[in-house]
């Protein structure tokens, strides 16, 4: 069993593509995970925006996967 890991996306990205990820990891549509953030975003008071900016931050980008 192979452990999981959360990466930035690569393809599905508006800004850093962290709720591409985000929704890749969790097998949901990523619509719905930027809809849910800046819900989140507007009733935290700015805080979603922080932790975005720190998952930009400290989350790694997808490895890009060879064709051979």
């Amino acid at each position: 069993m192979t452990a999981r890991k959360i990466y930035r996306s690569r393809e599905d990205r508006w800004i850093a593509g962290v709720c591409g990820g985000l929704a890749e990891y969790l097998d949901v549509d990523p619509i719905l995970i930027r809809v849910l953030w800046i819900v989140l975003a507007v009733v935290s008071f700015g805080t979603a925006v922080l932790l975005y900016i720190l998952l930009w931050i400290f989350v790694e980008e997808k490895p890009q996967q060879n064709p051979h």
